[in-house]
């Protein structure tokens, strides 16, 4: 069967990885902001890794978009908000992550015009 994934972002994922090391979700309805390390494990993007206990997994479904907190590689340079969609959530049972959630992400906004 075909992969039907489309890229929709408008930089290549390692790029993202060199400008960005993490992102911080703040939802709304929760007094918590969760901080992740932004991963390259996905064949589909980017992702973070959330425990199974995380709250931050019920307040979040594929195809949300929300405004996230980027912080970036170079201290020289301030976080970035960028719109970015949740592409998937999925269970690693059985690889090198087994019983975390990996939360696939799409970044929306041209990065180029953060730069």
């Amino acid at each position: 069967m075909e992969d039907s994934f489309t890229e929709r972002r408008s930089k290549p994922r390692s790029i993202i990885i060199d400008q960005y090391h993490s992102v911080e979700f703040s939802i709304s309805e929760s007094a918590f902001a969760y901080q992740f390390k932004i991963w390259d494990i996905s064949p589909k993007g980017i992702c973070v890794l959330v425990m199974e206990d995380s709250g931050l997994l019920n307040r979040l479904k594929a195809g949300d978009i929300l405004n996230l907190k980027y912080y970036t590689t170079n201290s020289s340079r301030p976080i970035e908000y960028l719109e970015t969609e949740i592409r998937d959530i999925a269970k690693d049972e059985n690889g090198r992550f087994k019983g975390l959630y990996l939360v696939g992400l799409s970044i929306l906004e041209d990065l180029s015009s953060n730069q």
